[in-house]
């Protein structure tokens, strides 16, 4: 496993909470959050529930990332942009393809298998265990100036621009040989 860290080279920003009823920090997905293609996995996003976020937040970004993914630039599950600073909480599969149960005036970008939706983990068997940085990123903006059809790594570089704070949980996967 590699002990990259994905916010190491990123602006500084305060720490808030986030938690999920789905998954603890730590701990490994839930059979739900693996990949359709994966046994058992159903690509259903996880609850997320968060607080204590910095004062002067406009709006909240959510991604889901795996640095450890094959690829020399790891994968893109999830990322969502423009998320109103009212909203605390996600309800386990507001990532689905219509993205109904995000809140209003949410953008739902297309992860790196170019789906506009919660994709599931997936690590290939044999390449040991994998880390998914699930974060929600507090923003001092409350659009933050993305297409519906940017990529995750776009969204990123626009949250380094416009940090407050960030609320990370990490959970892991690794493929039966």
């Amino acid at each position: 496993m590699s002990a990259n860290n994905p916010f190491s080279r990123l602006p500084e920003a305060a720490a808030f909470t986030l938690t999920s009823s789905t998954v603890r920090d730590g701990d490994p997905w839930p059979p739900a959050q693996w990949s359709a293609g994966a046994p058992g996995g159903k690509d259903v996003s996880p609850q997320l529930s968060w607080s204590g976020a910095p004062a002067g937040t406009k709006s909240y970004a959510v991604t889901v990332y795996d640095p450890d993914a094959p690829t020399g630039s790891g994968f893109w599950h999830w990322a969502v942009a423009n998320i109103p600073a009212a909203t605390t909480t996600l309800p386990e599969g507001a990532g689905d393809d219509e993205g109904g149960a995000l809140p209003d005036g949410a953008l739902q970008l297309p992860n790196d298998a170019r789906l506009a939706r919660y994709i599931g983990a997936a690590p290939p068997a044999g390449h040991g265990e994998h880390r998914y940085f699930v974060t929600v990123h507090a923003l001092d903006v409350a659009d933050i100036g993305v297409a519906p059809d940017s990529t995750p790594a776009l969204l990123g570089f626009m949250i380094a621009g416009h940090i407050l704070g960030r609320a990370t949980l990490v959970t892991t996967a690794q493929a039966q040989q």
